[in-house]
This record gives C-alpha cells, structure tokens and sequence, in this order.
C-alpha cells in the first residue's frame, strides 16, 4: 500500500499527496461502520486501483496525534497568527484571544507581525519584545518589500501550519511571497477538485514542499473563550508557568490573593498589560460562568 496524506475532502472523495502523486480515493466502508470519520490532516494508507487516472481506495487511517474542530483537520503542528503593525493597527487584546485558543491547542505558536514597513516609528517593536519575553517565536515580516520571509519559511519546514489572524493583515499576500510557485504547485489538487481560487468552504492542506503544509481555511473561526474555564486560563499565559505554583495558597487565581507569586512578577518577567488582559478576560469568563448557573 502507498502513504500519503488526506490534502481534501469533498462529496465522499478523498484527495491523498502521495510520492507518486495525488490520488482521488473513496474510504472503505468500515469506516462509516465504525463511526469513523476520515479528516484532511490524515495520515493514510491507499490501495491503486488505476495508476494512470490517480484513483485509489482509502484503507487505513493512521493514528493522529490531534484533531482540531474549526477548521476541522488532523495532525496540525503549529498556528500561525498574523497581525499587521500598521492598517490595520495592532489589536493585542485579539492577539492574545488568539494565542489562548491555540494555546488550548496544544499548539506551537508563531507571531508574525506583517507589515512592517507601513510603521515608520518603528512601534511594533515593543509588542515584538514583550511576546518575545513570554516565550514566543515572533518573525517581523513585510510582504511587499519581501523582509523575514525566508525566516518565516524556515518556521513552516516539516509541519502543517493553519494561519490565523484578523482580515486586511495580508496572511494571503504573505503566503503567495514566501511561496510564489505555490498556485502551480496545487494547480493539479485545486483541478482535480474543481474549486475555484478563494472559494474554500472546508480546510485543505496546500503543500508548501516535502512534509510541509499550510491549512488553506479562514484558520480558528471562532474567537469566542466560553469553553475555557476560568481557573485553568493561567496556564495559558506561558510566562505565568514558572510561578503559578509558587504562590502562597493553593488555587491562587492571581488576582485578589495576598502572597501571589504571579502578581510579584508584574513589571519583571510579566508584562503589566498582559497581566490586565488576563484579568479582563478571566473576569469574562467567570461572569459567564455565572450566568450559566
């Protein structure tokens, strides 16, 4: 049998990058039988039914080490999250929303701050440094003068990446200067399908080269945290780690304790706005917590 990878799924095809090729395959029906559904991410074994027309039969569904739901795909191993210095305006209340969800993830995490060449002050900056402090990769980026975009390819090597981030950042502009062979390099995938260019209504991995993918989907399509309980959103802000079981009592939410080891940080390995970002949003889930009662 043949490995590959399920790149789309659509109408009870199943679309597989193999070495040989792309093959349009259907799945056995053991799987509908066991409840088992096939998803774009998939690591999989295929049976060649005809070599010249790339048809196959989807036989087994190797184990996956995750699963997201929106998008839903398997196997992914980092977010990339995009914001732009400037037009629009960096919004570090979303970005931090959309470093918790893939913190949930159990994702790696990129930063990458677009645009930089519209911030003549050079204000980006400063938000670079603090998320640097916390522990995250950032990779400072302008599409259209072409800066850190061969740092940003090395970031996606070897790992299926789902962008994510606000409208109007450029994540697609972006995409297609890093990669400016990647239409002809999905030209066969997107034809076999018949999709039209932007018309992506479920995810679909893109190859980028050997092992590498990006998610071709609007990426996390909700930013809403209500899922999230509120005593466990500490452990989402990685630069609290070192410190929230130092504190003086045993399920210290860092906020109105006495002898609170996170809150003695504030201004040194923590960031004072991050800190009032994390009490908003815990507050915001506490309050719906409630309202849930």
């Amino acid at each position: 049998m043949l490995e590959g990878v399920i790149v789309k799924g659509i109408g009870g095809f199943y679309y597989i990058d193999t070495e040989r090729g792309v093959f349009e395959t259907r799945a056995r029906g053991i799987f509908r039988k066991e409840g088992i559904r096939p998803t774009v991410g998939d690591h999989v074994k295929i049976s060649i039914l005809d070599e010249g027309n790339k048809k196959g039969s989807l036989d087994e569904i190797l184990p996956r080490r995750n699963e997201l739901i929106r998008p839903r795909v398997s196997n992914v191993d980092q977010a990339v999250i995009v914001f732009a210095a400037k037009s629009p305006n960096m919004n570090l209340d979303l970005l931090d929303r959309f470093l918790l969800l893939a913190e949930e993830q159990e994702l790696e995490i990129v930063i990458v701050i677009n645009k930089i060449d519209k911030d003549k002050m050079n204000d980006y900056e400063n938000p670079v440094a603090v998320y640097q402090k916390a522990g995250y990769k950032v990779v400072c980026t302008s599409a259209e003068e072409g800066i850190g975009l061969e740092e940003l390819k090395q970031a996606l090597e070897n790992k299926i990446s789902v962008f994510a981030g606000p409208s109007g950042v450029g994540k697609s502009s972006l995409i297609n200067a890093t990669f400016p062979g990647l239409e002809l390099n999905t030209g066969e995938i997107s034809e076999k399908i018949q999709r039209g260019r932007h018309t992506t209504r479920h995810a679909e991995l893109m190859r980028l080269s050997d092992k590498s993918y990006i998610v071709d989907s609007p990426g996390f399509t909700s930013l809403f945290l209500n899922h999230i309980p509120s005593e466990k959103l500490q452990y989402y802000f990685r630069e609290f780690e070192p410190f929230v079981h130092e504190c003086y009592y045993n399920g210290c939410m860092h906020i109105n304790e006495p002898d609170c080891a996170v809150k003695g940080e504030i201004g040194n390995a923590i960031d004072p706005m991050r800190y009032e970002r994390y009490v908003t949003i815990f507050q915001d889930l506490k309050d719906e917590e409630e309202r849930k009662k």
